[in-house]
């Protein structure tokens, strides 16, 4: 069975999977990713969106709190931090919910970049992003393509994008794009390799199509440029991640996100931002490992069914 047809299974994951961190449910050893050095850094700015996603991962929505709004008196912390480990990051990603609702995100980016750091920020392209113009054509124009935004835009056709992030969503989307490309900033954009029976080069096409159409600058052939990320399915049934899965698949656990980034969290309620293992599972306690990078600079087991999907065989990474 090839890693394709794993991701697809329809069966229903077996509960008694992804139940201990070190042994799987046959009793073989359970695969782990030492910790190579932070390369990547993400920043989770809140979960708060303003809009509401039929599969959101982090269930962002106008009313999801969970992650509270980071400060950029927190980052700047913990990029102090990093500098004095003598971490080897080269870049900062803000995620969320939509980063651009969080006010400190403009300084936060600022602070990343003048550091000379690579930044990169997810966003929806939508009236968020809109409302701080002026602080992105700012540092666009200040620090060129060091500062990348990444736009969300589950399909090249508005039908299928709208069915996911509500009515309307893709021609507000395309604008913002529109908009960022006019004005020069780099851009990449974020789709779902997951739609009915399209292959990952008919996707591709539909995107060139669409970006001709609308004079916007992005290589579909890059793929990181236009990054196509595979499905999560939270009911089907995955293979668990073994120690041999390594050499039957022909991977390394270095090349996995967890050995070189990590990310940012604020609890609602929490005195102080923790570290959790990656940007895939802000909620789940087994992979918070600190408040501390110094904390957080260990193992983490792959004792969860997205470090299966999205990770190891969908061979997938968010940083780009």
């Amino acid at each position: 069975m090839t890693p394709s047809e794993l991701l697809h299974s329809p069966r229903p994951l077996a509960p008694e999977k992804f139940s201990d961190p070190n042994i799987t449910a046959k009793g073989e050893t359970r695969a782990s990713v030492g910790f190579g050095g932070l390369a990547t850094l993400w920043v989770n700015t809140g979960t708060l969106c303003n809009i509401t996603c039929v599969n959101c991962y982090i269930e962002s929505s106008p009313r999801n709190d969970r992650l509270a709004y980071l400060s950029a008196a927190e980052l700047s912390e913990r990029l102090d931090e990093a500098a004095t480990l003598g971490a080897p990051l080269r870049e900062v990603g803000f995620t969320g919910g939509e980063p651009f609702l969080n006010r400190d995100l403009p300084a936060m980016v600022r602070d990343v970049l003048s550091r000379g750091l690579q930044a990169m920020v997810l966003t929806n392209a939508m009236k968020p992003m809109r409302n701080h113009a002026a602080a992105i054509l700012a540092l666009a124009a200040e620090y060129g393509a060091a500062l990348t935004l990444r736009v969300s835009l589950d399909h090249h056709e508005a039908g299928p994008h709208d069915a996911e992030r509500g009515a309307g969503s893709f021609a507000q989307a395309v604008d913002g794009l529109v908009w960022l490309a006019r004005n020069g900033v780099d851009t990449h954009v974020a789709g779902r390799a997951g739609f009915g029976d399209a292959g990952e080069a008919t996707m591709r096409s539909g995107y060139r199509r669409l970006f001709e159409q609308h004079d916007i600058p992005i290589d579909v052939d890059d793929p990181i440029a236009l990054t196509l990320f595979p499905e999560m399915d939270a009911t089907a049934d995955v293979p668990e991640i073994t120690t041999a899965c390594w050499r039957i698949l022909g991977k390394s656990p270095n090349s996995m996100m967890c050995a070189s980034s990590r990310m940012l969290v604020k609890r609602r309620g929490a005195d102080k931002p923790a570290y959790v293992a990656c940007t895939l599972l802000p909620y789940d306690p087994q992979f918070e490992l600190g408040a501390t990078l110094a904390e957080a600079s260990r193992p983490v087991a792959l004792n969860h069914r997205h470090c299966a999907t999205f990770c190891v065989l969908g061979g997938a990474a968010c940083s780009r």
